[in-house]
């Protein structure tokens, strides 16, 4: 019922900062955790960044913590991700996801919707 398109995915230099969004379709937008994922060639996707429904919790895995800030616009059913100092490790597949979660959740199978991704090149 809930629709979700990533954007801003490109190919950028090592060091480089990059904005992804995820626009959500459905009116209840709010309701929902929020989450980022990512997956490289070869391996599995893996857990990124969640917000909860206010934006007031956040959390991030251990190798984006400092790199990366997750935030959301609910008045125009969007979520971010912001990414600075941007490594060839982060190089993958970014999904964003949707779950009816009551607090801020990290486990891939926990959540109910997912977008497309959008490709993120990092050159070095």
């Amino acid at each position: 019922q809930v629709q979700l398109v990533e954007s801003g995915g490109r190919l950028v230099q090592a060091g480089g900062s990059l904005r992804l969004s995820c626009a959500a379709s459905g009116r209840t937008f709010s309701n929902y955790i929020m989450g980022w994922f990512r997956q490289a060639p070869g391996k599995e996707r893996e857990f990124v960044a969640a917000i909860s429904w206010s934006g007031g919790i956040t959390e991030y895995a251990a190798s984006v913590k400092g790199r990366f800030t997750i935030s959301r616009d609910n008045n125009k059913n969007t979520v971010y991700l912001q990414m600075n100092s941007l490594k060839s490790e982060d190089t993958a597949v970014y999904y964003c996801a949707a779950s009816r979660g009551s607090t801020v959740i990290v486990v891939l199978e926990l959540y109910s919707y997912w977008g497309q991704g959008t490709q993120v090149t990092v050159s070095s």
